[in-house]
């Protein structure tokens, strides 16, 4: 089961400083989903996607440092993004690699804290909660995600489409970002993994596969990823709900 907020609270509260924490942007990807559009420029509610995930860490008070990682034809629209929206504690911005992990690795290979957030750059909708009870448990446990529970009944199928179990609800969670650790740990598991790691689309898979325990907290069923134009449409309908 996720950590609960009160939990959290209750284990950080004889820490009378919290660790340093930097975040990593993740917006490499060609949205081949998306019918040709980069999704992370399009404007949710008037606002590019990319540029509110960038600002809900720029927001933060834990955070000291933004990384942001794109594509190298992208670069010059990001740092469009960057001034217009002032993304002052942005440090880096990095061309991403053939793969999320590869990404992700050159990201995280420019941060200077303690702790790392790595983050959807198609996640606009992330709350300052969220964000907080991610980096207190990552804090307190090494390594930690945001997730929320299964809402519908989950099949496992073989290639055909025949049902070969039906796993226990309960138990099931869908995990968003951000995704935080310790990050010398973080460096150490990708380390041991070698190769291995780019096949790996999880950032928090990287410090299970080498034996890290790895804790959920409450996320939020707004925290979205923008996949395909339907999710669009859904984000602004949660914004303008807010208003």
């Amino acid at each position: 089961m996720p950590l609960t907020e009160t939990a959290l609270e209750f284990s950080l509260s004889l820490a009378e400083n919290h660790k340093t924490a930097a975040a990593v942007i993740v917006a490499a990807g060609g949205s081949t989903r998306m019918g040709g559009l980069q999704k992370q420029f399009l404007p949710l509610c008037g606002i590019p996607v990319l540029a509110r995930s960038l600002l809900a860490f720029q927001n933060h008070p834990r955070i000291s440092q933004i990384v942001a990682v794109c594509r190298e034809e992208d670069r010059a629209e990001v740092q469009k993004l960057i001034r217009q929206y002032e993304i002052h504690k942005l440090t880096d911005l990095t061309a991403g690699g053939q793969t999320r992990a590869e990404s992700v690795q050159k990201g995280l290979a420019l941060c200077e804290t303690e702790l790392a957030a790595v983050h959807d750059g198609a996640r606009p909708l992330a709350s300052a909660p969220v964000i907080s009870r991610v980096l207190d448990a990552a804090e307190l446990y090494g390594a930690a995600a945001c997730a929320v529970a299964v809402k519908d009944t989950v099949k496992e199928t073989d290639p055909s489409g025949k049902i070969l179990s039906t796993p226990d609800r309960d138990r099931l969670r869908l995990v968003q970002t951000p995704q935080a650790f310790d990050l010398s740990l973080y460096r150490q598991a990708a380390a041991g993994l070698g190769a291995a790691i780019a096949g790996l689309t999880d950032d928090c898979a990287v410090l299970e596969a080498a034996g890290q325990a790895v804790y959920l907290v409450e996320g939020d069923y707004r925290n979205i990823k923008i996949t395909t134009p339907e999710d669009m449409a859904v984000a602004e309908a949660l914004l303008l709900y807010d208003r």
